[in-house]
């Protein structure tokens, strides 16, 4: 481990060159699986986003000039060295977040995908020739770079996260300050080296993390040289970043907050329905936004259900992400545990009935038990709230149409899940889920080739996809003389 860590750089990325903070201050990053001290990582500062902003502009313009095919071959590279490099990449990941390591490998793949897909759509971003069709003038579309982009990516998925924002804005021709998560800054670190290796051009792509968020992003989205900024994170902080963005009207992505349902009708396959359970709960032990967080279940399987999900949680094997077996590792610190456990803990005061978990998990480390609970209230907290840890609230429902406004009962808008053999009822709930994302008899959606997003408090824009490089241009519209006239 002392080998793979010495190779991630600890300083701040600017201009190509790792630097020290002008603040002189460091914060130290933890296992969460052993509450060690894993390293100590330079701590930017209003100053040192300065910097970065100014070397992003610097160079804002060759960039933007230089050919999509070499943006391209760029993005291959990456992907490429990203590929090769996926053991320290997974294991860097399950040292500093705690997701056992084969999640961890599935996660270097997945993020992988979004640089092979924006290389290739790098080189297609297209435009539009048509006439006017009252004098049949032409008139040309073309998409230009936004400009200089603040990227700011959650702890959750720490490889993912920053290349589904990177490979868009290098793809588009934009420049980049990188601001990753606090808790999890490793393998953005590791990741930006690595698109250094891969030919990135100084100045491009900008690191800047530290112990103040407020204190990067505020100065920067003052300077009215940003151009955009694209969020990954909570619904509270994306609103503060929003009314902040208003200031210079900044272009905005954001990826917010989720309450995903998962819908179990009668006729669903059982097997099935807990396969997909697993897979949308339990992925990321449950940290993850598109995590199901409410399992809405017809009253005449309930049971059934319910049963055999226990069941297949009851198998779970707690502990430290490295070690082999391990299916659920820790959450990413004490305050994710408090959180999980006072959720339960109200859902139990007003009448839940815990059928598997609903404790912490004493000794070393930040873990939960893996938990559902049954008989679950509607005003409980853990219906209302996203839990973002390893437990699953059962409510029934008869009809539904009782299903889908149980489903909409929420500000949120990310992730949504229906599992019924009844093809024609995916199409009725498609219309009626108010939901950006829906996985039909499916728990694992996400895919580079997607357009991840959400709707309502969940956020807008989509990251992936086609639509994932036009987040990063502006549409410029070019009136032409008309040759017949």
């Amino acid at each position: 481990m002392k080998d793979l860590l010495a190779k991630v750089p600890t300083g701040l990325l600017i201009n190509g060159e790792w630097v020290t903070a002008t603040t002189g201050e460091t914060y130290d990053v933890e296992n969460p699986a052993t509450g060690e001290v894993i390293a100590t990582l330079q701590s930017a500062g209003s100053e040192d986003a300065m910097k970065a902003l100014d070397a992003a502009c610097a160079v804002q313009k060759d960039w933007a000039r230089t050919p999509a095919r070499e943006r391209s071959e760029i993005l291959r590279r990456a992907f490429e060295l990203v590929t090769e490099r996926a053991e320290e990449f997974a294991t860097l990941m399950t040292l500093e977040m705690g997701k056992p390591l084969a999640e961890a490998h599935g996660e270097v793949k997945y993020g992988a995908e979004y640089l092979r897909w924006f290389a290739e759509e790098a080189v297609r971003d297209y435009g539009r020739f048509t006439s006017a069709p009252e004098a049949g003038f032409p008139m040309i579309t073309k998409r230009k770079p936004v400009g200089p982009c603040l990227l700011i990516t959650p702890w959750n998925f720490p490889l993912a996260m920053a290349t589904r924002k990177v490979a868009p804005a290098v793809a588009a021709g934009c420049t980049m300050v990188l601001k990753s998560a606090r808790l999890t800054p490793l393998t953005a670190q590791y990741f930006a080296q690595t698109m250094l290796d891969a030919g990135l051009p100084a100045g491009v792509l900008n690191v800047v993390s530290g112990k103040s968020a407020s204190a990067i992003s505020n100065p920067l989205m003052e300077d009215s040289r940003l151009r955009k900024v694209s969020f990954t994170g909570s619904t509270p902080v994306g609103q503060k970043l929003l009314a902040k963005a208003s200031e210079n009207v900044l272009r905005t992505s954001m990826e917010l907050g989720g309450n995903a349902p998962f819908i179990v009708f009668e006729d669903a396959d059982m097997d099935k329905a807990v396969k997909g359970a697993m897979g949308a709960k339990m992925r990321n032990i449950g940290e993850a936004c598109t995590a199901a967080n409410r399992f809405i279940v017809h009253e005449s399987v309930v049971e059934e259900f319910s049963e055999k999900f226990a069941a297949a949680i009851r198998v779970l094997k707690v502990g430290n992400g490295l070690e082999e077996g391990v299916t659920c590792g820790p959450l990413v610190e004490q305050a994710a545990v408090d959180n999980v456990a006072e959720l339960v803990d109200d859902a139990v005061q007003r009448g839940a009935r815990v059928l598997v978990g609903g404790e912490r998990v004493e000794g070393e480390g930040y873990f939960y038990q893996p938990t559902v609970l049954v008989d679950v209230p509607k005003d409980a907290r853990v219906i209302r709230e996203e839990i973002f840890g390893p437990v699953a609230p059962i409510i029934t429902f008869s009809t539904e149409d009782e299903a889908i406004d149980l489903a909409n009962d929420t500000e949120y808008g990310l992730a949504s899940y229906v599992f019924t053999e009844d093809s024609s009822r995916m199409y009725r709930l498609s219309d009626g889920l108010e939901f950006g994302l829906m996985g039909f008899n499916s728990g694992v959606i996400s895919n580079a080739a997607a357009p991840f997003g959400g709707v309502k408090h969940s956020g807008m824009g989509r990251e992936g996809a086609a639509e994932g490089i036009e987040e990063y241009t502006s549409l410029q519209y070019i009136g032409v003389e008309n040759p017949y006239s």
